[in-house]
């Protein structure tokens, strides 16, 4: 038996040109340049700069659109010529607000050029004596090395890579003996395989100062009870005071834990923030301003609006025209839509972190921390009658420059929580008074989360010891025990 449904079905979706804006506000600033550019890559009828306009020709550009009232139907769809012939100039948008001009700020910052890492270290295995197959041992240990310094891989994997790959049939023996001479290789710690023998290389070369040689011993005998600060033990086991104790792990922290990270020619490519927006302090109030690199000078081709113009006083319109002209009118589409978009890009990010600026006025203005009202993405959605979702893509990869430094705008989103006199108060707030208070304990004696949990109280925010330790982690504090000095 057959049976009949009536379902309604409510559905929303969105056009290419919705998904592209909403890609093209997700952008930073880097990658919107590139976008820009591959666009102009890919559509002809996009140009960039300005032309040099001859006033007479434009005039009679301009005129020749009234004249024209030829509806001669095309394959497809009928076309309205005229709206193509005038859409050269620069677009609107670039004089509508004030923020853009020819001295616009570049925050570009180069690339450090040089020599890579591993060049570096080669280089100065010419400065050993070395037979052909320690040579090539020690030019394939350097090759392991990784950008932090260390070479992670174990003797016998690297044996076997030596044999497969370099025809080198070695023993664990023979590498670990060029390894040593590796560890002779600046800067100091290279090619350790761990924490521990990065540390005690560092040491060994060290003049052997009382202080230096008891680092070396804790180091090299006592590394586990060092790095949990178990040190009534360390006092026990080697019968010292405590100055000499605090004197030998000062030693220890002068170190570097990541020799590779210290050469400035490192190959790895350092990803540099260029902000998105600035905000200035001008005579006691907040001045935003939104990065000139966001506001291209984009034009529909003055080549493409010819041909278009051109088709339109032709008086024999053969099919190849036709097609033609309906191809020109696509990457004219295409081009205009672009332009538009980058237009709507440009007010969303600029109301966004306005209505983000004035919410945290007081935060802006002062650059104390406490000072940020607790706010959630759905408060500036509201203000700006935006969709929640916009506002994240703005939030989520748009970086600011304000007096005191620059910031990723969705670090000024937290939370709320009520203190005990009944006010909302931004987590973020919380943080910081926890922050403080650990910077001032007594480092002989840390403060346990138990015990910042009745502080914190004591200060008026009634917060769980378990929220106490979800913040802390937060903050990349450790715990108690591993905040412990002498």
């Amino acid at each position: 038996m057959l049976k009949q449904y009536l379902q309604f079905k409510l559905s929303q979706k969105l056009s290419p040109q919705q998904i592209q804006l909403m890609k093209l506000i997700q952008l930073p600033t880097q990658a919107f340049e590139q976008r820009i550019k591959q666009e102009l890559e890919e559509n002809p009828a996009l140009d960039t700069g300005k032309e040099e306009k001859d006033q007479d020709n434009m005039d009679e550009f301009d005129n020749s659109e009234d004249d024209y009232n030829d509806n001669e139907e095309i394959n497809t769809e009928d076309i309205n010529i005229d709206e193509y012939l005038s859409d050269d100039d620069v677009p609107d948008y670039r004089t509508q607000v004030s923020n853009y001009s020819s001295d616009d700020e570049e925050k570009v910052m180069p690339y450090a050029a040089g020599t890579s890492f591993t060049q570096h270290l080669t280089n100065q295995l010419n400065t050993f004596r070395l037979n052909d197959e320690e040579r090539e041992i020690a030019e394939f240990l350097v090759g392991s090395v990784d950008e932090s310094g260390y070479i992670r891989r174990a003797l016998s994997d690297i044996m076997d890579d030596l044999a497969f790959t370099q025809n080198i049939f070695t023993t664990e023996e023979k590498i670990e003996k060029v390894l040593h001479k590796v560890h002779q290789l600046d800067p100091a710690g290279v090619g350790a395989r761990n924490l521990q023998e990065c540390l005690s290389i560092q040491l060994h070369r060290k003049e052997k100062y009382p202080d230096v040689e008891l680092a070396c011993d804790i180091i090299d005998k006592a590394f586990d009870q060092f790095t949990k600060k178990h040190y009534k033990k360390l006092l026990q086991k080697f019968d010292i005071t405590e100055d000499q104790l605090k004197d030998a792990i000062e030693e220890i922290e002068r170190l570097n834990p990541k020799p590779g990270g210290s050469y400035a020619g490192n190959n790895k490519m350092v990803e540099h923030v260029v902000p998105d927006f600035a905000i200035k302090i001008v005579d006691g109030e907040l001045d935003l301003t939104l990065n000139g690199r966001n506001a291209p000078e984009l034009h529909v081709s003055r080549e493409y609006s010819n041909m278009m113009k051109g088709y339109k006083e032709a008086k024999d319109k053969s099919k190849s025209q036709k097609d033609a002209v309906m191809f020109i009118k696509q990457k004219l589409d295409a081009a205009k839509w672009f332009i538009e978009a980058i237009r709507q890009r440009q007010q969303t990010l600029f109301v966004t972190m306005s209505s983000i600026m004035h919410y945290q006025k007081e935060y802006f203005l002062t650059g104390d921390e406490r000072n940020l009202r607790p706010m959630i993405l759905k408060d500036i959605a509201d203000e700006i009658q935006m969709d929640v979702s916009t506002v994240s893509r703005v939030a989520n990869s748009k970086y600011v420059d304000t007096p005191y430094g620059t910031k990723l705008i969705k670090e000024f989103f937290s939370e709320s929580m009520t203190n005990d006199q009944g006010e909302e108060v931004s987590t973020r707030e919380i943080k910081k008074i926890l922050e403080t208070v650990i910077e001032e304990e007594n480092k002989k004696k840390p403060l346990t989360d138990e015990k910042l949990a009745k502080i914190l109280k004591e200060k008026g925010y009634p917060i769980a010891r378990r929220t106490v330790a979800k913040y802390r982690e937060q903050l990349d504090i450790p715990v108690a025990r591993l905040r412990k000095k002498i």
